[in-house]
């Protein structure tokens, strides 16, 4: 059955490229309002409010370095102000220059985990103090990205990058537990090799395409294929599913 958002509000952060802007144009689409969280592009994220705008949809755009709790305090306090809190995606996320551990530095280490571990804690933290029946919400949805890598472990690649997506694993499985009762679902997904930019912010635009052979379906997954997933886990037809984590990575 179709699930009603209608003026339900879903924040995402690292909502302006990628996965970010195609999970807020598909649930924008279903109806939620949209906040669309930044670190530093305010013009690729107004864009993203434009497109859901031009659609009659609705949106804005908000400032937040998950990396710093006044920011993440900040975003939540601009959905307050644009309705009630129905959905949360945990999206933003970073990697590093290829390198191997013995040559990462303690200030890259400490950033990965500040913005993909601790960000999204932090995050979540403040999604469930709103939707949580505990404290007089009306339940929600939390979904986590994590990431092939968490199994694969990115040896010579970015073995620090792989250890945050394997705490996000850990910690959508516990907050799961934690909320059930409480009219909360928690829901990770994890992308194998997908077409956006991440990777060139990692120094290896091409990394992508060139591992496809060895993705058994033979291909980088897009944006949108990662989108669906998500607006799914957000929906009522995924009513039964929380801890759970979804693989959306070609068989990898």
């Amino acid at each position: 059955m179709p699930f009603d958002s209608k003026d339900r509000v879903a924040v995402i952060t690292g909502g302006s490229r990628g996965i970010g802007r195609a999970t807020a144009l598909a649930a924008a689409a279903r109806g939620f309002r949209i906040v669309v969280g930044y670190a530093a592009n305010q013009a690729a994220a107004d864009e993203v409010v434009a497109t859901i705008e031009a659609k009659n949809g609705k949106a804005i755009a908000v400032k937040c370095d998950v990396a710093e709790e006044k920011d993440i305090l900040a975003l939540f306090e601009a959905a307050d102000k644009f309705g009630a809190l129905a959905a949360l995606v945990n999206n933003a996320g970073i990697v590093g220059e290829t390198a191997r551990v013995d040559e990462m530095s303690a200030e890259r280490i400490q950033r990965m985990m500040a913005v993909n571990v601790t960000g999204s804690i932090l995050c979540a933290r403040e999604a469930v103090k709103r939707m949580s029946t505990r404290h007089g919400g009306k339940g929600g949805v939390i979904v986590n990205l994590s990431s092939v890598a968490a199994k694969l472990g990115s040896p010579n690649t970015y073995v620090d990058y792989a250890a945050s997506k394997g705490a996000i694993d850990s910690f959508t499985v516990g907050l799961g537990h934690e909320v059930a009762g409480e009219g909360i679902r928690v829901a990770a997904i994890r992308p194998g090799l997908i077409d956006t930019d991440i990777h060139g912010s990692g120094g290896d635009p091409d990394r992508a395409h060139r591992l496809a052979p060895s993705v058994p379906m033979k291909r980088v997954g897009t944006a949108e294929e990662i989108a669906n997933a998500i607006v799914w886990l957000m929906s009522d037809e995924a009513s039964y599913v929380t801890s759970a984590i979804l693989d959306v990575s070609g068989g990898r």
